[in-house]
C-alpha cells in the first residue's frame, strides 16, 4: 500500500499541478497581448490598464471568462485608436469572444492572426480606416461581422458561405467589387453590401432581403434593384411590323382627341386642387410641430424624432471624449438609445439618454452655436478640466458638426435644486429642511469658485440658477452648463435667467465673474426665500427677488422673508440671517461691492463650522454688512 500511494504522489505532481500554472500563464499571456495593443496603438482617451491591476475586474472594455482564466472579450468603441493593429497583440487571444472596435481611425490591413482566431462570435469593426483586401474569417462561431464605413478592397470571399452561424453581415460603404458568391446563410437576418462596386447578379438566396441592402453598386442587377437584361438573338423586326395610318383615322383621332379635351382639363384641376391641398395640410402640421415644440420638463417620454437629425453619416465616428472619461460607447450607440426629454433650458433641449448596455447619459442639444469648430473644441478642453471638481457637472464627451451640436454629461437622478424647491412641494413632495439647504448651497458655491480659479480671471459661468444646479443622491450641489455661455449667441431667448442675471449684464451683455456673483446671490435668496425669481405657474412668486428682499429687510426683520418652511427649525434663525447677508452681499448693485467667489465659500463655511467663525472674528472683520 505504501507503494502505491508513494507512487501515486509523484504522477499527481507530474500531471495535475502543471494545469494550475498553465491557467495563470494563459491569463497572463491574455494581458501582455492587451499591453503589447495599448503601447503600440496611439489613443486618445487613456485606459487604465494597469499591469499590477487584474484584468479582468478593472481594466475598462474587458470582459473574461467565469472563471477569470480567459479574456473572452474586448468592447473599446470611440476610445481614438489610431494607426494599424499590429500582429501579434489582439491576434494572441485565443478564446477572444467579442471583438468591438468600431468607430475609431484604426487603419492598414487586418492582421491574420485575428481573423484566424477560431473562437471569434462578435466583430464589429466598422466606423474605421482598413483597408485592403477583404479578409476571411474562418470562425465558424461567428454570429454577427460588421466591417462596414471602411476602405476594404478586393472580392467577397467565398469561404462566408461557410459562416452559416452568421445573423448579421454588414459590409457597406467600402470598396468591394465582383460578384456577390451565392451565399445560402439560413440565419441570416441583417444584410448590407450597399455602396461598394459589386457588379452582377444578386444570387437568388439573398433576393428576399430589402432593396437598401444592395443600393449603390450601379453595375449590380436582379431582385430587389431592377431585373437584369437579357440579349435577344432573334432578328429585328421588319418595317411591316408598324402598322399605316390612314388620314381616315387620323381624322378621326382628332375628333376624339378634341373630345377628351374637356375630360382632361378637369382631371387636370382636380389633380391641381389635390396639390393645393396636400400643401396647405403640410403648412398646418409644420406650424402645430412649431407650436407643440416647446419642450414641457420632465416626464415628456418620448423617441424626438429630430434626435441627432443633423448627424452626418461620414462624421458618426467624431464622438469625442475628454480626458476622464471612461464611458463606453459611441456615437451609433447614443444615437439609437432612446431617449426621453428632459426639459428645454436656456441653451438648447435636454435628453436622458438610456443606451443599450443600461449606461444612462444626458444629452443636450445646443442651438444657436456662435463658436467655429476650432474654439468648440478648445472651450470643451477647458471644461474637461473645470469638470474635475466634485461640485461641477463633468462634460463626458462632445459632438460638433454643421448643423449639430451634442454635448454629453453624467447622468444625475436626484434631479436639480429648481425640482426640489418648487415643483416637488406643488406635487405634495417633502420640502427640503435647512441643513441639506446649506449643504447644496456650500457645495454649488466650491463648485463656482473653482470655476473661477482654474478657468482663469476672464472665465465665467454666465448662466447660474437654480435648474442648473444637479445634486447627486446625498444632496450635493454641482453646477453644470460650465462653459457653454462663451459658445451661444447672446442674448438667450430663454426668460428663466432674466431673474437671475446682473444689471450690468442687462445692459453691456458682457458677463463677469462678478455677475456669476450676483447670479449665486439670487440663487441664495430663492433658497432662503422659497420664491423663484420669476413667475412660476402655480405659486406667488415674484420678478426681482434681491428688490423685494431689500424692501422687507429695509423697514425691519421680519419672517416674511423666509421660506415658511423654514421656521419650522429650531435654533437656525441666526444660521439663516447670515446667510442672508451674505446673499444681499452677492447681490449689490455695484460689482465692486461684491465679494469673491473664495470669500463666499469661507463665509458660509464658518457659518456651518462655528469655530471657523470665532476664529475669523479674531482676525479681519468680515466684508458683509448687516443690512
Amino acid at each position: 500500500m505504501k507503494l502505491q500511494i508513494s507512487m501515486v504522489v509523484p504522477i499527481f505532481l507530474f500531471t495535475v499541478l502543471p494545469i494550475f500554472p498553465t491557467v495563470v500563464a494563459d491569463l497572463n499571456s491574455d494581458k501582455q497581448a492587451l499591453l503589447d495593443f495599448a503601447d503600440a496603438v496611439p489613443h486618445a482617451r487613456k485606459l487604465n490598464w494597469n499591469a499590477a491591476a487584474p484584468v479582468c475586474s478593472s481594466w475598462i472594455g474587458v470582459t473574461c471568462n467565469v472563471n477569470r482564466s480567459r479574456v473572452i472579450g474586448i468592447h473599446l468603441p470611440g476610445i481614438g485608436f489610431t494607426g494599424p493593429i499590429p500582429a501579434n497583440s489582439i491576434g494572441k487571444l485565443d478564446a477572444l469572444k467579442i471583438l468591438s472596435l468600431r468607430s475609431n481611425y484604426l487603419n492598414g490591413t487586418l492582421p491574420s492572426d485575428i481573423t484566424s482566431i477560431s473562437s471569434l462570435q462578435y466583430v464589429y469593426l466598422q466606423n474605421n480606416y482598413f483597408s485592403g483586401v477583404l479578409p476571411a474569417f474562418r470562425s465558424l462561431q461567428l454570429n454577427a461581422l460588421d466591417l462596414s464605413f471602411n476602405a476594404f478592397t478586393g472580392n467577397i470571399p467565398p469561404g462566408f458561405q461557410n459562416l452559416t452561424r452568421l445573423h448579421l453581415l454588414n459590409l457597406q460603404n467600402n470598396s468591394i467589387s465582383g460578384a456577390i458568391p451565392p451565399l445560402n446563410l439560413p440565419r441570416l437576418k441583417i444584410l448590407n453590401f450597399s455602396n461598394n462596386n459589386l457588379n452582377g447578379s444578386i444570387p437568388d438566396s439573398l433576393q428576399t432581403f430589402p432593396n437598401s441592402s444592395f443600393v449603390g453598386n450601379s453595375m449590380l442587377c436582379g431582385l430587389p434593384l431592377t431585373p437584369c437584361s437579357t440579349v435577344s438573338s432573334s432578328p429585328s423586326p421588319s418595317p411591316s411590323y408598324f402598322p399605316t395610318i390612314s388620314p381616315h383615322k387620323n381624322a378621326s383621332r382628332k375628333k376624339l382627341n378634341s373630345g377628351s379635351i374637356i375630360a382632361i382639363a378637369v382631371g387636370g384641376c382636380a389633380v391641381l386642387f389635390l396639390l393645393l391641398a396636400l400643401f396647405f395640410l403640410c403648412c398646418l402640421k409644420k406650424l402645430d410641430r412649431q407650436g407643440s415644440g416647446v419642450l414641457k420638463g420632465k416626464g415628456t417620454a418620448e423617441k424626438p424624432k429630430d434626435f441627432g437629425s443633423g448627424v452626418q453619416e461620414a462624421e458618426k465616428n467624431k464622438l469625442c471624449f475628454l480626458d476622464g472619461s471612461y464611458f463606453n460607447f459611441d456615437l451609433e450607440d447614443l444615437l439609437r438609445a432612446s431617449a426621453e426629454v428632459l426639459g428645454k433650458g436656456s441653451y438648447g433641449s435636454t435628453y436622458k439618454a438610456i443606451l443599450e448596455d443600461g449606461t444612462t447619459v444626458v444629452v443636450k442639444r445646443l442651438r444657436e452655436v456662435a463658436a467655429t469648430k476650432r474654439e468648440f473644441e478648445q472651450q470643451m478642453e477647458v471644461v474637461g478640466t473645470i469638470g474635475k471638481h466634485s461640485n461641477v457637472v463633468p462634460v463626458r464627451a462632445y459632438y460638433y458638426s454643421k448643423d449639430e451640436k451634442l454635448v454629453v454629461y453624467s447622468y444625475m437622478p436626484a434631479g436639480s435644486l429648481f425640482m426640489l424647491l418648487h415643483r416637488n412641494r406643488s406635487d405634495g413632495g417633502t420640502a427640503l429642511d435647512w441643513n441639506s439647504r446649506m449643504k447644496i448651497a456650500l457645495g454649488t458655491a466650491r463648485g463656482i469658485a473653482f470655476i473661477h480659479s482654474e478657468g482663469g480671471a476672464k472665465f465665467t459661468h454666465g448662466n447660474i440658477k437654480s435648474s442648473n444646479v444637479l445634486l447627486t443622491q446625498d444632496l450635493n450641489g454641482c453646477i453644470s452648463d460650465v462653459g457653454l455661455a462663451h459658445l451661444i449667441n447672446f442674448p438667450t431667448t430663454a426668460t428663466r435667467t432674466i431673474g437671475y442675471r446682473a444689471p450690468e449684464v442687462t445692459e453691456t451683455r458682457k458677463a463677469s465673474q462678478k455677475s456669476d456673483v450676483y447670479s449665486f446671490g439670487v440663487l441664495l435668496l430663492e433658497m432662503l426665500t422659497g420664491k423663484a425669481p420669476l413667475q412660476h405657474s402655480g405659486h406667488d412668486d415674484v420678478v426681482d427677488l434681491p428688490r423685494w428682499v431689500r424692501s422687507v429687510v429695509r423697514e425691519e426683520w421680519t419672517a416674511e422673508v423666509f421660506d415658511v418652511e423654514l421656521l419650522k427649525y429650531q435654533d437656525v434663525e441666526e444660521e439663516m440671517v447670515q446667510m442672508l447677508q451674505i446673499a444681499l452681499s452677492c447681490v449689490a448693485k455695484v460689482p465692486d461691492s461684491r465679494p469673491k467667489m473664495d470669500d463666499v465659500v469661507r463665509m458660509i463655511e464658518q457659518i456651518q463650522q462655528p469655530e471657523l467663525r470665532n476664529r475669523a472674528s479674531s482676525g479681519t472683520e468680515s466684508n458683509v454688512q448687516t443690512p
